[in-house]
């Protein structure tokens, strides 16, 4: 695997230049954060109200990773005030069922999507930080599943992490980067994303502008669409044919889907209906991998139900504020003060200052 430690290393996929000031009406929505659907879809699966015996059947479908004995004791300490916090990892693997979804040709796994959501106390509200996976960040000493050690890295694209250590590697880079606790990690691969859709019957979108992006494949004439699990997932990992080419420049679309399936679960009243839930979680978890603690259908559904309280619809999104990197273009690295002042607002489960929340990379 390549040590992604210097600016000089490219991926496939960065935009080829930073762009100006054209797109900065479309830019400001950017920072609305990244999709929930890998939260969403543990909700469905856990509040489908399905007897045991189809919990059971599930069980072993889902993967667990011991992040405690991993990460051992060099972790933020656990504070009072600072809820749950889940870190939510959508996988951009190419190996097995992933291989035939047109997402790309870099060999091995990465983080594509990576999502911190914070249920403050109470759990009546949530708020979703996404991390662009472009980010340059410092990755801290990390041991690895076979039990070698790997040193800690500076100017580390974030997406790498995974592939070049591991998945708990990612959690204490997060955990380092924001100095909160991650209490759970869940993890979805892309031909989970796909099936989830194809289960529910697909998801209604409606653009205002074509979208015609050869490298996803995703080909859309502005107007109203119903979208099958492979257009799905072209759509929210669409970047070339909207906004600049950036990373950056998908999170609105993926925030649209996200909405639009929200929609569609509520249209169908599939948390009503167990033979529909059944056929979700059944796809869903062959593709779920989460934490030891979270690892069976009983725990999720213990988890979802102390959520219970909170509402999708008011959980707030928001991109980790980034700048461009001044040796690198092609890179971000989070702003200053933005930044702390994001993460200090969570550990101490205070509201966010607007300030937080800007942008540089995209004017926000």
């Amino acid at each position: 695997m390549s040590h992604v430690s210097t600016p000089q290393h490219r991926d496939p996929e960065a935009p080829s230049r930073r762009r100006g000031g054209r797109d900065r009406d479309r830019s400001k929505r950017r920072h609305r954060g990244r999709n929930v659907l890998i939260a969403l879809g543990v909700l469905v699966v856990a509040l489908g109200g399905t007897g045991y015996w189809l919990y059971s059947d599930l069980n072993g479908n889902i993967q667990g990773v011991d992040i405690d004995k991993a990460l051992g004791d060099d972790r933020p300490q656990k504070l009072p005030t600072s809820g749950q916090n889940v870190l939510i990892l959508g996988s951009d693997s190419r190996a097995g069922a992933n291989a035939g979804l047109n997402t790309g040709h870099v060999s091995g796994a990465r983080s594509d999507t990576a999502l911190v959501m914070h249920i403050p106390e109470g759990r009546t509200k949530a708020v979703g930080i996404s991390i662009p996976r472009d980010t340059l960040v410092t990755r801290p000493e990390c041991t690895k599943a076979d039990g070698t050690t790997v040193a800690s890295a500076k100017r580390v694209m974030f997406n790498s992490i995974y592939s070049q250590v591991g998945p708990a590697c990612v959690v204490k880079t997060v955990e380092k980067m924001s100095g909160i606790r991650m209490d759970h990690y869940m993890e979805i691969d892309f031909a989970g994303f796909k099936g989830l859709v194809d289960a529910i019957g697909g998801v209604t979108v409606t653009t205002d502008k074509d979208i015609h992006d050869s490298s996803s494949g995703l080909d859309l004439p502005a107007g109203t669409h119903r979208l099958d699990g492979t257009q799905a997932l072209q759509f929210v990992r669409t970047r070339h044919g909207i906004g600049d080419g950036s990373d950056l420049g998908r999170i609105g679309l993926q925030q649209q889907f996200m909405l639009a399936l929200l929609s569609e679960v509520k249209k169908q009243d599939l948390l009503g209906s167990p033979t529909k839930t059944y056929k979700i979680a059944d796809k869903l978890t062959a593709a779920l991998t989460t934490d030891s603690d979270l690892a069976s259908l009983t725990k999720l559904a213990d988890f979802s139900r102390s959520l219970k309280g909170v509402d999708p619809s008011t959980m707030e999104t928001i991109m980790l504020p980034v700048a461009y990197d001044k040796i690198d273009p092609n890179r971000v690295v989070p702003a200053e003060p933005q930044d702390s002042q994001l993460w200090k607002a969570l550990r101490s489960d205070s509201k966010i200052p607007a300030s937080a929340k800007k942008s540089p990379a995209t004017g926000g």
